[in-house]
This record gives structure tokens, sequence and C-alpha cells, in this order.
């Protein structure tokens, strides 16, 4: 088996993998679609939501044409989990790394899938990840090599929760004094489909048809299985706002991969998965193979008001459509935190394949994540400073400019650490005042970086909330969770460094805390921020800087905003 992790290792340094080309043409406009029965304007892929899996091997490089034909709205595309190492530009991030693709545009994105394992896509502009823009990547090992794990057949599953407002009327809302919240999610989809109860749509405004639970878009999605056989199920949570737990009735589900990282298999009857994770798990059919079972999702962390999300394990070779003889399986207590934390306690990397953390960092940034008021809008902040983005991308700025940088972000370092023993984060703020900032931080390239997230009471009393983080271009190391406020001089001695898993999204539970090591090698500007949509757009992020000097020539393809208005060039 070492020898095997070493082949491996050196595939990957040295660039032995001769990986084919995948090309991809996408269009992508609105149509009306109806995924939980009720009529709405969806972003669409070539006329699908979800959009086209991207099915890859290590080392092939994937080239996605993509044409914006949304009419009046900008357009970004980020590859969730793939590190572009050597094409920072081709991260998708809209005010980071790129100029918005304009309507009617055609931009192209190409890069390397370095890693195999489970990833997505999704839009990175706006909210436009609500309306539909989303999909799955899969990435699997070269020919020759398989997996630490047997499994006979390989299917893709995507979660989300689903709104019938508009992303501008949310979007607007969010902006507004006073204050409009997105509310609870009206459905949850399991592979872009859900069901809605047309009743409660009791509005005379309404147009006829909005809302039919006879369209076979909204039935009931199928997952086929064999009886005997073991499937391998990629699952990815694509929700603006929902921590999700999914269960298979009468089925156990055994972990063993995570953000492209094999996991030490665990197995589980729930499991809790948040906006921007994939996860591996292994299912065996064999169960009763007479009848058809039950796939559940639903909310957890947040007091639920959206119905749970079902679909059908249709077992070969029942009929597909035919309802299992059971009722839904029973959701666990949604604001039961013990079990979560538990999960993410249990889940580290598989012996045989552990990457050793480097024992010390060189730097430790605490970032506290509150609810805040500025100018009196309600903002989300990381140490009272809520993010914007500049007008010329970070990325471009870096490169491109001449002369002073104040022109194009600010230049004062973000604060790294909050006052710990004055903040109490039990308690509603007396004070939710902040300020907003563009800037970023500027990390050496190729040290050490801890990252310490702090989670605290929002400006409800007695609530603190579920944050799942996603770093840009870099895996990192999970060295722990705790609950209450970290301890700056006793907590790190808690940390796993013997098989910490490494993961590109993770959550920070109610009150608690989450550390994080990463290593700043990848030349770019980096995103790391709430994957919740709302809290992105309301200001819960942060941008990384390492490398700039090394980053190679920009492509014209990413300008034309900001200073670079008159930099693109055919």
């Amino acid at each position: 088996m070492k020898q095997l992790v070493f082949l491996l290792l050196l595939i990957c340094t040295t660039g032995l993998v001769q990986g084919r080309i995948r090309h991809y043409k996408w269009e992508v406009k609105y149509e009306y679609k109806s995924p939980d029965c009720t009529k709405k304007l969806s972003i669409t892929i070539n006329g699908r939501s979800p959009g086209p899996t991207i099915i890859a091997q290590q080392g092939d490089t994937i080239i996605v044409e993509l044409t914006n034909s949304l009419g009046t709205e900008n357009l970004a595309v980020h590859w969730h989990g793939i590190r572009q190492i050597g094409t920072p530009w081709s991260d998708g991030t809209e005010g980071i790394t790129q100029c918005p693709i304009l309507p009617g545009d055609t931009f192209t994105y190409r890069f390397v899938v370095d890693r195999p394992g489970t990833y997505m896509y999704h839009a990175h502009y706006g909210m436009q990840k609500l309306a539909g823009l989303y999909g799955s990547i899969r990435v699997s090992l070269p020919d020759g090599v398989s997996e630490p794990f047997f499994y006979d057949h390989d299917r893709s599953l995507i979660l989300n929760d689903w709104y019938h407002k508009s992303t501008y009327e949310m979007a607007a809302g969010l902006s507004s004094i006073p204050f409009v919240w997105v509310g609870e999610p009206q459905s949850l989809l399991i592979q872009g489909r859900g069901w809605f109860n047309c009743s409660l749509l009791t509005s005379p405004s309404l147009e006829p048809g909005v809302c039919n639970a006879t369209n076979p878009e909204c039935s009931p999605y199928f997952l086929t299985v064999i009886p005997g056989k073991t499937y391998r199920l990629r699952l990815t949570s694509i929700t603006s706002l929902s921590a999700l737990s999914f269960q298979i009735e009468g089925h156990n589900m055994t972990v063993v991969e995570t953000d492209g990282h094999y996991v030490k298999p665990f197995t589980v009857k729930n499991l809790f998965i948040y906006s921007g994770e994939t996860y591996s798990v292994l299912v065996k059919a064999d169960q009763d193979p007479t009848r058809n079972y039950w796939m559940e999702t639903s909310v957890v962390s947040r007091k639920p008001t959206t119905p749970p999300g079902l679909a059908y394990l249709n077992y070969y070779p029942n009929h597909p459509h035919r309802q299992p003889p059971t009722s839904p399986p029973a959701n666990p207590i949604w604001n039961d935190t013990e079990p979560r934390m538990n999960q993410s306690l249990a889940i580290k990397a598989r012996e045989d394949y552990i990457h050793p953390p480097p024992i010390t960092s060189d730097r430790v940034i605490v970032l506290l994540n509150t609810q805040n008021r500025v100018n009196g809008r309600v903002r989300w902040s990381v140490n009272n400073v809520s993010l914007t983005l500049p007008k010329t991308p970070y990325l471009i700025a870096l490169k491109e400019a001449r002369g002073d940088l104040h022109n194009f972000f600010d230049q004062n370092p973000p604060p790294e650490r909050y006052n710990f023993a004055a903040y109490d984060i039990f308690s509603n703020a007396t004070n939710h005042n902040a300020t907003t900032s563009d800037a970023i931080y500027r990390l050496k390239f190729n040290t050490t970086v801890d990252i310490i997230l702090q989670n605290a009471n929002t400006m409800t009393v007695n609530n603190s909330e579920t944050h799942p983080w996603h770093l840009h271009g870099h895996d990192f190391w999970v060295l722990g969770y705790g609950k209450g406020k970290f301890n700056i001089n006793t907590d790190p001695a808690r940390y796993n460094l013997v098989d910490p898993i490494m993961k590109n999204t993770v959550p920070v539970h109610p009150y608690g805390w989450t550390a994080l090591r990463f290593v700043a090698d990848n030349p770019g500007t980096w995103a790391f921020h709430c994957h919740i949509d709302s809290h992105f757009y309301m200001g819960m992020g942060v941008v990384f800087e390492e490398g700039i000097e090394m980053v190679g020539k920009l492509p014209s393809q990413i300008m034309g905003c900001g200073i670079t208005k008159g930099f693109r060039r055919l």
C-alpha cells in the first residue's frame, strides 16, 4: 500500500499523468423550470439545472467555453475544490480573480483537475447560485490505479435548497433599510427535484398553473440499484442556507471520502452535510428487494419550516416511481449539536493516505464571526470588518497596477485578532456597529498559516448559527473543533497533528470554534468565506494573497472592469 501511495505522490508531483483534454461548450440563460412543482425563472446550462456533470480523470485539462445569455446580468462560475494551481484566473470569483462575464460574451475557463475526488461548480456572482447555476465534478484515478475501497457502481447526488423568490428580490431585501431577511427555503431538492404543497399558494394574483403537482419535472428523483451490489454515492451540498441531514431508509452509509481526501471509514445512519461540502459514502443494496426505500434530506441547525426532501432508492426490477410502503424515516433533532460535533470529530485521514501537517505555524489569524450593523444596514463581519469587493479584481490590480495600490483597495491590513478577554461570545453585543473594508491578508509565500474560526451570538438573543467556511485555491488540515471560546494559550495543545483530514470546506458549530492549518504555496488571490450565499453577500469573508509575483501573464479575457476597461484585448 505504501508503494502505491508513493507512486501516486510521484505522479502528482512530477506531472507523469498524461491527461486528456475535455472540452465543453455551455450556454447560460434563464428558463422557466419547476423543480419543486412551482414555476420559476431558473438559470440553466444548455437547458439544464443542475447543469451537466463534468466527468474526468486526474491530470485531465478541462476547457469550458461559457456563453452568457442571461440578457441583463453578469456572470462568473467557480470550480469549487479545484485548486487552480498555475491558473488562478480560472477560479471564477468575480471581484477577486476576474471581471464578470458580460451579457453576450463568451469566456473560456481552462484548468487541470490535479486530484481525484468529488467536487462541484456553481455561480460566483451576486446570489445566482440560488437560481440553479450549479453542477457536479467527478474526478477519477488514472487508469490502472484503484481506490482503497471496493464498490460496483459510482453515482452522484446533489442536495440543495430552493426559494421561490428571485435572487434580485432577496438581494434587495438584504441591502435594504429596514432589513428584509430571505427567510427559510420553500423546498429541499435531491438531484434537482423536490415537492412543494401547491395548496399553500393562495394568492389570487398568481397565474393558473404556477404550481402543478403533476408536472413531471418535480416527480421524485429515483436512484436505481441492483440487489447485492455496493454503490459509491458522491454527495454534494450546494445549499444556499440550510445545513442538512441525509439518510437512506434501512441502509447504513460508510463514509470513505470528503472533499477529495480519503477518510478513515466510519458508518452512519444520518450524514450531516453543510453547504460546499462533498462526501463519498458506500451503500450496499442488502435490504428486502421487493420494495423501494426513501432517501431523505432534512434541515438541521435552523428551526425547520422547510419540509424534508424526498427521493426513492429504487431496487431493480421494481417500478422506479413505486412509492415506498412506509413513512419516511424520522429526522434528527434540528438543534441537537452533539451528534453534529461528534461527526466532525470522527472525520480523520485514512491510514496510508495521511498527509502530515507542519508541526508548527508561522502565523495565526483568529477570525470572529459576528452579525453587525454598518450605516444602519445589517451585515456579517469578521473581526468587526465586513468585506466589500473592489471595482478592480485583486488579482488584476496586484499584477497590472502601476503606482500606488491605494487607488485600488485599502492597504491597511485587516485585524488578525479580536479582544479575547473582553468579548463575550454568548451574549448579544452591546455595540453592533462595524465597518466595511476591501483590505486583504498578505501572506508570505510558502509559510504555514493557522486560521481559528470563532462563532458568537448573533444580534438575536440566545442565537448562534452554523457557518460552513470554504477556502479557494487550497486544501487545509482540520486540526480541531471546540465548544465555547477558543483559548489561544491552551487549545492548540489539543490539535490533531497525527491524522487530520484535509478539506476545502468546514463547519463552525454554534458557539464553537474550528482550527485550520494550510500552507500558502499557491500563487494568487484567494477567497475564504462563509458558503451561505446571503452571509457572503452581506460581507462574511476575507481574501488572502500569496506569491503574487510568481503568477504568470494574465489572460486579457479576465479584464474589462475597474481600471482594466481599456486593457481587454481580443
